[in-house]
C-alpha cells in the first residue's frame, strides 16, 4: 500500500506568509487539489465557475476548518505544533498499522492508494467546540484528513481518531456508500470505527461523541427515540439523531429531541453488544454488512441491556 501525507503545515506556512487575497488559491490548488475526487463525490468544486460561489474554500468553512484567509502570524505557534516531523511519522504508522490489521489476516483490500492531510480547525466553530476540538472525515476510500485546534489535548487524540477513520476508509471498500443511507447503517459505521481505535489504543482514549453520554441517558432517554428513526434515510432525516439537535439546527435540519452525538454514543454500544455476544473480533465485524449485526443485536432494545 502507499500512504502520502500532503504536509499541510508547509503549506499553511506559505498561506501564512502571503498576501491575504492570495490564500485561498494557495488552499484551493495546493492543498486540497489532491484531494479533488473526495471532494467531488459530496458535490463540491475545487473552484467555483463564479466568484464567491460555494466551492472547497466555503464548505471547509461550513465543515469547521480554519478559513485560508485567516491564516496568517496569529497561527504560526499552532502551524509549528503540527509541524513536527514525528507526528506524521505517527500519523503515517497509525495509517499503516489500521490497514494491515485487516491486510495481515488475510482481507484484499481494493484501494491501495491513501492520501492524508492534517487540517487547522477554526477555533469559533460550534463543531470544533462540541467535538473537543478535534474530529475526522475518512469517509471516502483512499482519502482521509484529521482537523484540529492544535493542543496537548487534540495531539494526543489524533492517532485515535485516525484509526476511526480508516476503520471507515476500510469498510466503504465493501460497503458501498449511497446517498440513501439508513440511520442503523450509519450508527453501525461509527460504532465499528470506534470500537475498532479503542481495540487499538483502549478504553480511555474514547472520543467526546461517545463518553460524553452516560449509560443512565442513554437506556432511558435516547435508545426509545433512536429505535423509532432506524430506517430513516438520507442526512436531511438522519442528522440530529446522529449528531444531536444543537448541530441538527447548525445544519438547518430537523431536531427530534437528542443531545449531541446521541446515534454516535448509541452505535457504539450497539457494535460493542454486538462483539460480545457473537465472539467477532473488531476487524471480522467491520466488514460484516449492517443488516446482519442488526439481525444479532434485536435484543440490544431492551430496557437496560447495556
Amino acid at each position: 500500500m502507499n500512504i502520502t501525507l500532503i504536509r499541510s503545515d508547509k503549506i499553511y506556512k506559505k498561506m501564512m506568509n502571503s498576501l491575504k487575497e492570495k490564500r485561498d488559491d494557495i488552499y484551493r490548488y495546493e492543498m486540497m487539489r489532491p484531494f479533488e475526487f473526495k471532494w467531488s463525490c459530496i458535490n463540491v468544486p475545487i473552484n467555483s465557475s463564479q466568484k464567491g460561489g460555494y466551492d472547497v474554500v466555503m464548505a471547509s468553512n461550513m465543515f469547521g476548518y480554519l478559513p485560508p484567509s485567516e491564516v496568517d502570524d496569529k497561527q504560526n505557534k499552532n502551524i509549528e505544533m503540527i509541524s513536527d516531523q514525528n507526528l506524521w511519522r505517527t500519523c503515517e504508522n497509525t495509517i499503516k498499522n489500521s490497514l494491515e490489521c485487516f491486510t495481515k489476516v488475510g482481507y484484499e483490500l481494493p484501494v491501495k492508494d491513501y492520501l492524508f492531510s492534517i487540517l487547522l480547525g477554526n477555533p469559533q466553530s460550534p463543531y470544533m467546540s462540541m467535538n473537543d476540538g478535534y474530529c475526522g472525515d475518512g469517509g471516502i476510500p483512499g482519502y482521509i484528513f484529521i482537523s484540529l485546534v492544535p493542543n496537548e489535548h487534540t495531539l494526543k487524540r489524533l492517532p485515535v481518531a485516525l484509526a476511526h477513520e480508516c476503520n471507515h476508509n476500510v469498510r466503504f471498500q465493501f460497503e458501498k456508500w449511497k446517498n440513501n443511507i439508513t440511520l442503523a447503517e450509519m450508527m453501525i459505521s461509527e460504532g465499528l470505527a470506534e470500537n475498532f481505535a479503542t481495540s487499538i489504543f483502549g478504553d480511555d482514549m474514547i472520543g467526546p461523541w461517545v463518553s460524553k453520554t452516560d449509560i443512565e441517558t442513554l437506556n432511558n432517554y435516547i435508545k426509545p427515540i433512536i429505535k423509532d428513526g432506524l430506517n430513516a434515510t438520507g442526512f436531511d432525516n438522519i442528522t440530529a439523531y446522529l449528531y444531536g439537535d444543537e448541530m441538527a439546527q447548525l445544519r438547518g435540519y430537523f431536531p427530534v429531541g437528542l443531545p449531541y452525538c446521541a446515534g454516535y454514543a448509541c452505535g457504539y454500544h450497539m457494535v460493542k453488544h454486538y462483539l460480545k455476544k457473537t465472539g467477532k473480533s473488531i476487524v471480522e465485524a467491520t466488514l460484516t454488512p449492517t443488516s446482519e449485526i442488526m439481525n444479532e443485536i434485536e435484543d440490544f432494545w431492551d430496557e437496560d441491556s447495556i
